[in-house]
């Protein structure tokens, strides 16, 4: 496949290959760990919300963990670049990029409902004085939407009953979790990761469900590495699998 100028192609896990854009955000342990903390479901059809090179649905298929992923992406050139990705690694007819923000997301604008909703979003708040290219600046801030705006958008393409996985800062859980309740979206099960145990955490993971009652199972923390740089057991079960195991499942 011919790259333009700016691109370049990295092998990643589950035998993948992506596209990425050089001033782009690159492929990150927050998209790998969101995907394998999604549920498997190989019927599922999932939406994306927030999709960038789409590579959280190229795992997910890749993993057999779902059946249709519709990709939405604010940014025409990249929801672009999801097709070409999914064509690059033979998911043409399950993988489909939609270029529009999630503010205008509705179930016809997609083909219907879903089952499950994804979303790595924007974590940060717009700040002046930035050097970021413009793309990354989409990708990293709430510049096309926050996350009220893609849990309200989640809230009206799952089905009853359906799944909303998302990746967040742990130092916005209060405004994650306000957002998920004001969307009718109740959180259901919540992993801290960190990157050492004696280190507060870097990333949360959240599975909220969409009509459901009050109640939520906090897991054990998930400990990427040892001393220096060396994955922990588990982590490295996650990386080899593409799932979370138990006790991260309960209930």
């Amino acid at each position: 496949m011919e790259l333009l100028h700016d691109e370049s192609i990295t092998e990643i896990n589950a035998d993948l290959k992506l596209i990425q854009k050089r001033d782009g955000l690159t492929f990150g342990s927050d998209a790998y760990l969101l995907s394998a903390y999604v549920r498997r479901s190989p019927r599922a059809r999932v939406a994306d919300l927030g999709s960038g090179t789409g590579v959280i649905p190229l795992l997910l298929l890749a993993r057999n963990k779902a059946a249709v992923c519709e990709a939405i992406e604010a940014q025409s050139e990249f929801a672009e670049l999801v097709d070409r990705n999914a064509e690059l690694n033979g998911f043409s007819e399950c993988l489909h990029g939609h270029a529009l923000n999630v503010r205008e997301l509705t179930p016809e604008r997609i083909g219907g409902i879903v089952d499950i909703a994804v979303s790595n979003p924007p974590y940060m708040k717009p700040v002046g004085g930035e050097s970021d290219s413009e793309r990354r600046q989409i990708a990293r801030h709430e510049l096309l939407g926050g996350i009220a705006d893609f849990c309200a958008a989640a809230y009206r393409v799952l089905k009853h009953g359906g799944l909303f996985y998302v990746v967040y800062r742990p130092d916005r859980l209060c405004d994650l979790i306000c957002a998920l309740r004001d969307a009718r979206l109740e959180p259901k099960r919540i992993t801290f990761v960190h990157a050492r145990h004696e280190l507060e955490p870097c990333l949360v993971l959240c599975e909220a469900k969409k009509g459901a009652a009050a109640g939520i199972y906090v897991t054990p923390p998930l400990i990427m590495y040892e001393s220096g740089n060396i994955y922990t057991d588990v982590l490295n079960k996650i990386y080899e699998m593409g799932e979370f195991d138990e006790p991260y499942k309960r209930p």
